[in-house]
């Protein structure tokens, strides 16, 4: 059993019926909703929200309930991925490109784990390039504003063809090495007109499930 199918599987274990789930993106959490899969079939009651057309494509494949985002009034519990965590329980996500809707469902959610292999695990964020979502109406002046930020920005590519989020939005990537202060980071980002969303989560992951060479690991945030 490779890492992710560890943390994915163990994932599982803190779903109880009843639960309104909030449902992650990636490939960590692929395992956990083919576990989940399993339980509905065995008569467990949950219902899902999906955080991106990829896991409700999944999900429906595999019998699990969905529901709206709109018809609810909080989640249980979120189970997702990360693309990389820090000592502090502090991500970057995003990769995947579905970070606006995963933000969303982690903000209306009582609690949240993150699902990752062990080289996900940093001592500092930055490693990851940190993925911004973007208005497409102006984000050429953002791009330049990065630039000009030494932050090497790059627009993330489907082929040849400008990546677009499910939201319709383009996604700049930036590279932060080593970044000293996450927080000073994301409220800079949060005042640049145009900028949709972006990949720093702080303070939203309440446990971590890192699936290691000898098994699971289990962390809580300080």
């Amino acid at each position: 059993m490779n890492e992710k199918q560890m943390a994915g599987e163990k994932a599982a274990e803190f779903i109880e019926d009843g639960m309104i789930l909030g449902l992650g993106t990636g490939s960590t959490v692929y395992y956990m909703l083919q576990e989940l899969g399993k339980r509905v079939q065995g008569g467990l009651n949950i219902h899902g929200v999906s955080t991106s057309k990829a896991t409700t494509n999944l999900a429906k494949s595999l019998n699990i309930p969905l529901c709206s985002i709109n018809d609810i009034d909080g989640i249980d519990l979120t189970i997702d991925g990360a693309d990389e965590v820090d000592g502090e329980l502090n991500g970057i996500k995003g990769g995947g490109g579905a970070l606006l809707y995963e933000k969303v469902v982690a903000s209306m959610s009582s609690k949240v784990i993150w699902i990752v292999d062990s080289a996900k695990r940093v001592d500092s964020l930055g490693r990851f390039p940190l993925p911004v979502e973007v208005l497409p109406f102006g984000s050429r002046y953002l791009f330049r504003i990065f630039e000009k930020e030494g932050l090497q920005p790059a627009f993330r590519k489907k082929g040849e063809a400008l990546f677009i989020t499910d939201s319709g939005h383009t996604i700049i990537d930036l590279k932060v090495p080593r970044m000293e202060d996450p927080q000073k980071t994301a409220s800079w980002l949060d005042g640049l007109t145009g900028v949709i969303e972006h990949g720093l989560f702080l303070n939203m992951a309440d446990l971590l499930i890192v699936g290691e060479p000898e098994g699971p690991t289990v962390v809580h945030r300080k």
